[in-house]
């Protein structure tokens, strides 16, 4: 199967809204689900529905042993061991991990990205000295003041691989080698992005992260859930972030001991149901071969690069060019004073879901757009048709309004 034929695969595209079929433009906040992913969450409540690490009986040790299966198969993807890979609530929960347990000063020096989300910013800024790396007006990132703001000997490098706005697709490898080269610093990845696509994925075997975070619900998986890579020497000195059943291996009235990594970052009962859904998102995925993935993106990510830079009305944040971009447009629409209002005549006339505001990026949209943004954001089950109706859409609202 393709990713021209993958269509079929996803019920809620089958939902007809006032008798038209949806386009769904909004896979930068999260994917939608395939029958599969679906059907491994409904199989686990159907015929287990039990909980994990718990009981000797053979349903709980059924249902362990699935979950354990996701975070083998979560590593092999990675190029990285077992006991490497925690699973989280999500990019952000792993990202406050690593910030709050590194036990930073608030003199010491962090850096990160102005194009960063929010949740690679704010956990930072937090428990240290916070400083950003400019982007120019192509979205990309300022190489010169990043090896600039090296010289100030960070402790940690908070890095994007890919944004969430710009769609700019960072070169991690070169930062990284940069990092350790200039003061060793702990290079902590923003993967969130840059995952659900093959042919981005990082091989930590090969790539020099101490941590690598990303969701499951933004490749495919369930909500809920996500992973947090970090190496074992690193994880081992991590202080967890939360404390309670399932971490310990044994509770005193005088203390406590805490389990090994990587289980010891996982207090109380997790999403089992989503974290196997996030195993067969996985398989999913991998059907899709990296050169397939690569072409996908770059024709999906051309025709939004082309519908923006044909029309005078619009601005688009980031690079004009389909190179080490994903299929990301963030458009500010000249003479909009309410952005909020054509996002949903687009919903109700169209069929067309896409999203508006400062995308969790508020920095990098109101220095480059000056405010809130229309974003469109394309994946695998999109083709550049769609892509195209979007922009005559547009076209028509914009002129409906008077704007153009």
């Amino acid at each position: 199967m393709g990713l021209v034929t993958c269509k079929s695969d996803f019920p809620v595209l089958e939902r007809l809204l006032d008798g038209q079929k949806i386009t769904y433009l909004d896979s930068a906040a999260t994917s939608l689900k395939p029958r599969s992913v679906i059907d491994a969450v409904s199989n686990y409540y159907s015929q287990s529905g039990v909980n994990i690490h718990r009981g000797k009986y053979y349903l709980s040790e059924e249902a362990s042993d699935a979950y354990e299966r996701v975070r083998s198969a979560i590593a092999q993807y990675l190029g990285a061991f077992g006991n490497e890979i925690v699973f989280t609530k999500g990019t952000t929960e792993a990202l406050n991990l690593v910030a709050h347990g590194l036990n930073l000063q608030p003199d010491d020096i962090v850096i990160g990205c102005l194009d960063s989300h929010h949740a690679q910013l704010l956990p930072w800024r937090r428990v240290a000295n916070l400083k950003l790396v400019n982007i120019d007006s192509n979205g990309q990132i300022d190489m010169d003041h990043y090896h600039e703001l090296l010289k100030l000997n960070p402790k940690v490098v908070a890095l994007t691989h890919c944004s969430n706005v710009t769609g700019n697709v960072a070169p991690i490898e070169e930062m990284t080698v940069a990092a350790k080269q200039a003061c060793d610093a702990i290079v902590v990845v923003d993967a969130a992005q840059s995952m659900p696509h093959p042919h981005l994925r990082i091989d930590v075997s090969k790539i020099d992260v101490d941590f690598l975070a990303f969701s499951a619900h933004k490749m495919l998986g369930p909500t809920g859930v996500g992973c947090l890579y970090g190496k074992s020497a690193r994880l081992n000195e991590l202080r967890p972030l939360m404390y309670g059943g399932g971490m310990v291996d044994w509770v005193d009235t005088n203390g406590s001991q805490e389990r090994k990594i990587p289980h010891r970052f996982e207090a109380g009962t997790p999403p089992i149901a989503s974290t196997l859904g996030f195993g067969e998102a996985l398989t999913y995925l991998k059907q899709f071969d990296d050169q397939e993935s690569l072409e996908h993106t770059e024709e999906l990510t051309k025709a939004i690069i082309k519908g923006a830079t044909e029309r005078e009305y619009l601005q688009l944040l980031g690079s004009h060019n389909a190179e080490n971009r994903c299929a990301i447009g963030s458009l500010k629409v000249i003479g909009c004073d309410n952005i909020s209002d054509i996002a949903r005549a687009l919903s109700d006339s169209y069929g067309i879901m896409c999203r508006t505001g400062h995308m969790c990026a508020q920095p990098i949209v109101d220095d480059q757009m000056g405010g809130e943004i229309l974003r469109i954001s394309a994946y695998i089950y999109n083709t550049t048709e769609e892509i195209e109706r979007f922009y005559l859409a547009l076209d028509e609202l914009v002129s409906f309004l008077g704007l153009n």
